[in-house]
């Protein structure tokens, strides 16, 4: 089923964690990864029963949670697996290789649960072996995403490290893919005719209501994000923060999923 609404990305793509991404979002009718900004484990596990139908994958900072322990995080990670929901901790590595492997188990033991991760790749391509080899170790599948954009205001990312993110990441068969600038759709498209087909692009900074938000964030609008090359759009407070979280996950699935299939067409 995936095949049909993805077309030439699932074409290119050997990778599984990527085909499972495809799959997930076609069953779900949604290109929407949540970030649940909660800093509390009922906060979260209450978010992800509320939308857990209506998003793909949850975007995680694990050690932003108050109150979190082994046992309240096993719960959460299987109700997420219940909703049919990719996990994404957002970590951020940047530490050499064998330092970010361990950094994958530790007291959060992220290799255990994570599907996804993100990286800087500022240490060089070994930080994507390191993260591999700690989910080997487990003997689970997952996927990195490098940050060649961002969409902060004055983030340091310029073109040319972009170029080399992508140059190095595009060949590594543990990239996933990368982080793009979801509010500025013009970035998007350049980084999909530097990425090409066989890679993911996932985008935060997106919002139904676009603009200036807090700290330096800018959003971008969804549809534009995903016609523009974005193959899922991260969202926030424009769900957590919404007077109906249920709804508010609802649209934002429908127009990344329109837009989806405008594209694919």
């Amino acid at each position: 089923m995936a095949e049909q609404f993805w077309g030439e990305r699932w074409l290119c793509s050997d990778s599984e964690i990527s085909r499972k991404y495809m799959e997930v979002s076609a069953a779900k009718n949604s290109l929407v990864c949540l970030a649940a900004d909660r800093n509390t484990m009922s906060g979260l596990l209450e978010l992800v029963e509320e939308v857990g139908d209506y998003i793909a994958a949850l975007k995680t900072h694990v050690d932003l949670v108050d109150d979190w322990n082994p046992e309240y995080w096993a719960d959460f990670c299987r109700l997420a697996r219940e909703k049919n929901v990719l996990i994404f901790e957002d970590r951020k590595f940047a530490d050499i290789g064998k330092i970010t492997k361990n950094q994958m188990g530790g007291i959060y033991n992220i290799k255990g649960w994570s599907d996804l991760v993100t990286a800087h790749l500022i240490s060089g391509p070994d930080i994507v072996d390191g993260i591999q080899a700690a989910w080997n170790d487990e003997g689970r599948i997952g996927g990195v995403l490098l940050l060649a954009q961002m969409s902060s205001r004055g983030n340091l990312l310029d073109p040319n490290y972009t170029n080399k993110v992508v140059d190095l990441g595009k060949v590594h068969d543990g990239v996933f893919g990368f982080i793009g600038n979801g509010s500025r759709p013009e970035e998007i498209k350049s980084l999909r005719e530097k990425v090409g087909p066989d890679k993911m692009i996932w985008t935060p900074g997106v919002n139904i209501s676009t603009g200036d938000g807090e700290m330096g964030q800018r959003y971008g609008d969804p549809r534009e994000a995903v016609l523009a090359g974005s193959d899922c759009i991260i969202v926030g407070s424009g769900i957590h923060k919404s007077d109906n979280p249920k709804e508010a996950a609802k649209a934002y699935a429908e127009k990344s999923w329109n837009a989806l299939l405008e594209r694919v067409i």
